[in-house]
């Protein structure tokens, strides 16, 4: 049944989780837009207007206290000493004004400042006017002239400045309020965005480790499919070998042995006398004596009988001697603890497993000498075969030999290990627990069968 695809879902589940911090962004920067809108065009211009109204209002103070000073005529000197002081803040006035044209706000209605400059005009007038009447020697009708029209107009002006103050404290308090309106929304809002982004890393989590479940399992379930193939044909070719080894030691060995019967029962008549043919004889029994010794040690190879008749020590030591014979390999075989009588299909793997180590020896390290080494400890059984030749490198180390060995040594329950020694080499080593050899030998399960 073929698994669906995580893709899609992923996929659409990436596509949503950009969506929404595309979206939330978006929003996020018109609300710092907003922000800064209200920030630069309201509050700081609020507050660059409240400071050139309040200078506008210190210098109306000022007049003040310069008019009550001048209509109580309490100073030594005449009225027309002060038109110099009323020259200098007229100065500073004019330049607040323009100052606080530039940075009046939005709202400041284009009647309130046209009332305010045309009361500080009346106000100059009437100024002007004192102080001519000073200067022609009226001093107390121009003092009558500051209480009953400048002092009015002056307190009329403070006012109107006081009430342009008030004005930008209130829109600067709704601009306040509105920035924290904004903060409000946009911490509502993230919370919200953090609740869709995490469900949405949920639901695209828990959708990966789903599929990433269904996937494993069919993963494992291949994997057990190919152990228990892989078992089987092992346990086949193991049966297939015993069957050839049989078939070649009885049948064909039957053979080769009853032809050299015949042939001595020739030699002994005596009834053939030419030499020649006596010794033709005699190379035809010494040939099928040959054959028969090698058919012998085929048959040994494809399945040593000894490993049911002497078990796997003895098995590994006639073993050990053909390869030394045939291939000029030098091979110290170690052995160390007691045998507790491994035989039958259990000591067929680990014979394999040392076969197939061995052959790789002869075939890939360049080594002239290896180390064999089957140990017999508490509950387990040890076998090494350690060179220290070119190593495993390349395809050599995933080859079939080493699936096989490793499969077998599933099959026992065990484990095989391939490492590098100091001296350079490879060393293959199979460990095995002995509850384990025994527990395999009778369940048909672990061998194939």
């Amino acid at each position: 049944m073929p698994i669906e695809s995580p893709t899609r879902p992923l996929v659409g589940g990436l596509a949503v989780t950009l969506v929404a911090v595309a979206g939330f962004s978006w929003y996020t920067l018109g609300q710092i837009g907003g922000l800064r809108g209200l920030q630069s065009e309201v509050v700081d211009r609020n507050r660059r207007d409240s400071l050139q109204l309040l200078r506008i209002q210190n210098d109306l103070n000022q007049l003040g206290l310069a008019m009550r000073d001048m209509a109580e005529g309490t100073e030594p000197y005449p009225l027309t000493a002060w038109k110099g002081q009323f020259d200098r803040i007229r100065r500073d006035l004019d330049d607040a004004l323009r100052a606080e044209a530039r940075v009046a706000p939005a709202t400041r209605s284009p009647e309130q400042r046209e009332h305010l400059e045309a009361s500080l005009r009346q106000f100059w007038k009437t100024a002007a006017g004192v102080f001519a009447l000073a200067g022609r020697g009226g001093e107390v009708e121009a003092r009558r002239l500051i209480r009953g029209t400048l002092e009015p107009q002056q307190a009329s002006l403070s006012t109107l400045v006081a009430r342009l103050l008030v004005q930008n404290n209130e829109a600067e308090q709704r601009a306040a309020s509105e920035i924290a309106s904004i903060y409000a929304g946009v911490e509502r809002n993230v919370y919200l965005f953090l609740a869709l982004l995490m469900t949405t890393l949920a639901a695209t989590g828990l959708l990966g480790i789903a599929a990433n479940r269904r996937l494993f399992a069919r993963v494992a379930g291949l994997s057990n499919q190919r152990r228990v193939l892989a078992r089987r044909l092992i346990h086949m070719q193991e049966e297939t070998l015993h069957s050839v080894s049989r078939e070649l030691h009885d049948e064909l060995g039957q053979i080769l042995t009853g032809v050299g019967a015949l042939i001595a029962r020739v030699q002994k008549k005596g009834s053939i006398e030419d030499p020649a043919l006596q010794d033709q004889l005699l190379e035809i029994r010494d040939a099928v004596q040959a054959g028969i010794d090698s058919l012998r040690g085929l048959s040994q190879a494809l399945h040593p009988s000894m490993l049911e008749d002497h078990g796997l020590d003895k098995t590994l030591e006639w073993y050990l001697g053909q390869v030394q014979r045939q291939t000029g390999l030098a091979i110290r075989y170690e052995r160390s603890g007691s045998d507790p009588g491994v035989a039958g299909l259990v000591a067929a793997h680990v014979y394999r497993v040392a076969q197939e180590a061995l052959t790789n020896v002869v075939r890939h390290s360049g080594a002239r000498e290896a180390w064999v080494r089957l140990r017999f400890e508490r509950r387990r059984l040890r076998l090494e075969v350690e060179d220290h030749g070119a190593g495993i490198a390349g395809d050599a180390g995933k080859g079939l030999g080493l699936v096989a060995m490793r499969e077998r040594a599933d099959i026992l329950g065990g484990r095989l290990e391939v490492s590098r020694p100091l001296e350079g080499g490879t060393t293959v080593a199979l460990e095995v627990p002995i509850g384990g050899l025994e527990a395999n030998e009778t369940n048909p399960s672990l061998t194939g069968g």
